[in-house]
């Protein structure tokens, strides 16, 4: 399959923003939103940065609780949702369209976060640039989170090449290669709604825990810790996903 290597710049409209809101409870975002808050150290007006936010399900979470929460997000759609969201619920929030790497802090905040799988997405330097700049944005000791699912580790032991998903009316196919020269993994994703198909096409680059734990380091980051869930339980092979914490130095 051929994947623009700007996929993810318009990836996220119409049927995927539809699932992302479906996919997940409330009740996951409420413990996702419990483990960072505990996890960053957020106290009531702490200034946090979500990026990339998505339609802003865990900003807004933090945001309840008193965290003063910016998000950035390349999706004009997720982020239109998230204000619209934002206003409903009388938060006070700012979200911004931007490229996940254009963060506009410099030692500003107390913590940032990268939840829902959005690491990878692009080249090596552009995964590094992003680690970067989420670093220069955070005070010295701030602290960072990050999860993801596209590390070989969590990948590879339960690979499907093809895989069915139903939520919320909403049917899936995902269709997957994986690369070995480019260590990268593309996927063809076929939608069905309302007996509608909308074909979409994405690549995202596969780490190792230890090649993950690097990057954060030459990032700027020390003290990186590695879990395999939200109930810190050690990070090991078959784990679902990778949860890495860190402090900027």
């Amino acid at each position: 399959m051929s994947v623009p290597t700007d996929w993810w710049s318009d990836f996220f409209r119409g049927i995927v923003i539809e699932l992302w809101r479906k996919a997940l409870p409330p009740e996951h975002t409420a413990a996702e939103a419990a483990f960072l808050e505990k996890a960053l150290g957020l106290a009531p007006g702490s200034r946090v940065l979500d990026v990339p936010c998505g339609h802003g399900r865990i900003a807004l979470e933090l945001a309840a609780h008193g965290a003063k929460v910016s998000g950035i997000d390349i999706s004009e759609e997720a982020v239109a949702f998230a204000r619209a969201e934002a206003a409903a619920r009388g938060l006070d929030v700012r979200f911004d369209v931007r490229d996940m790497r254009d963060i506009p802090f410099e030692d500003e905040l107390d913590a940032a976060f990268c939840f829902g799988n959005s690491f990878g997405y692009l080249d090596d330097a552009g995964n590094a640039l992003f680690l970067e700049r989420a670093a220069r944005a955070l005070k010295p000791g701030g602290r960072f989170a990050m999860d993801t699912a596209y590390v070989a580790e969590s990948l590879f032991p339960a690979l499907e090449k093809r895989a069915w998903y139903e939520m919320g009316g909403l049917t899936c196919l995902a269709a997957r290669t994986y690369d070995p020269r480019s260590a990268r993994l593309e996927v063809e994703y076929r939608f069905v709604s309302d007996g509608k198909w909308d074909v979409r096409v994405a690549s995202s680059r596969i780490h190792t825990c230890f090649e993950v734990v690097r990057l954060l380091e030459r990032a700027g980051f020390r003290g990186v810790e590695c879990f395999g869930s939200i109930d810190r339980t050690p990070f090991e092979l078959g784990s679902r996903t990778l949860i890495v914490t860190a402090t900027r130095a």
